[in-house]
């Protein structure tokens, strides 16, 4: 198995950076949903009640951020190191997490709402949701530092709609940071409660990821469908929930990195 794709998401619910490369962390791959835009009570923004953030693209830079979206200038903005100091939720029903506030009236006009763009200046201010140990940590991201991929089972999907009349989707519905390619469809269920040595790096197999509504978002348009996740009732479900992908979680302690990069091989490592 290899690595076939390395994607980012620098503003939780933007449109993905596609790289050759890319930085691990403890928290996830570097750059990674450490920005969000949040609600007036300070509630992330996601793309399950807003698709339009489908047409954001944020691009990274040494210290800070681009802004990009058609019918705006872009914004640059650096990382708000003496910005104030909020409590955020990633979720309305989620623990309270330390960000730092950094830009209202641009994201707002975007949005045609009240909102903010937050950052996170310390990774290690929250802990992953369960199927973890006590000091693991995550990005803004929805539960997990890292989603993995496999093009086999995307194949698997996209067979099942075709026989039922239906287009084939892309890998990009799935958002997931890891591409592998090599492997037999779903042997990523397997790979649970194990390691997999990617490149340099190892990683846990921590748990399968459920899907929502954001993978019937055309990514590239934010139009929304019922597919694949109606393939996926009829096919994944697992008590109750529909599963494609699996979460990773980086086999490092704070301070470590490392770097894994496309071509990559990728061994579940015997235990």
């Amino acid at each position: 198995m290899r690595i076939a794709g390395l994607h980012t998401y620098p503003v939780k619910g933007c449109h993905r950076l596609d790289h050759d490369e890319a930085g691990v962390e403890p928290q996830g791959l570097t750059g990674d949903r450490r920005w969000m835009i949040v609600d007036a009570e300070g509630v992330g923004i996601t793309q399950r009640d807003t698709p339009r953030l489908t047409q954001l693209t944020a691009l990274t830079r040494d210290g800070g951020l681009i802004l990009s979206t058609d019918g705006l200038p872009p914004l640059d903005i650096d990382e708000p190191h003496a910005g104030d100091k909020i409590s955020v939720r990633v979720f309305k029903n989620k623990p309270t997490v330390p960000a730092r506030a950094a830009e209202s009236a641009w994201v707002s006009e975007f949005l045609g709402r009240d909102a903010r763009l937050v950052w996170q200046a310390d990774p290690t201010g929250r802990a992953v949701d369960g199927y973890a140990l006590p000091d693991d940590r995550v990005s803004l991201a929805d539960g997990y530092p890292v989603l993995l991929a496999n093009t086999a089972s995307l194949d698997a999907v996209n067979d099942w709609l075709t026989e039922g009349g239906d287009e084939p989707v892309p890998m990009h519905r799935f958002r997931p940071n890891i591409v592998v390619t090599g492997a037999e469809p779903w042997a990523e269920d397997g790979w649970l409660g194990r390691r997999l040595r990617i490149g340099e790096m190892t990683f846990r197999a921590a748990k399968a990821c459920a899907r929502c509504r954001v993978t019937t978002i055309d990514q590239e348009t934010g139009d929304t469908g019922r597919q694949p996740l109606h393939v996926l009732g009829k096919h994944r479900r697992v008590e109750g929930k529909l599963m494609f992908a699996i979460n990773l979680i980086p086999d490092l302690t704070a301070g470590e990195t490392g770097r894994i990069r496309t071509g990559d091989t990728v061994n579940v490592v015997e235990e």
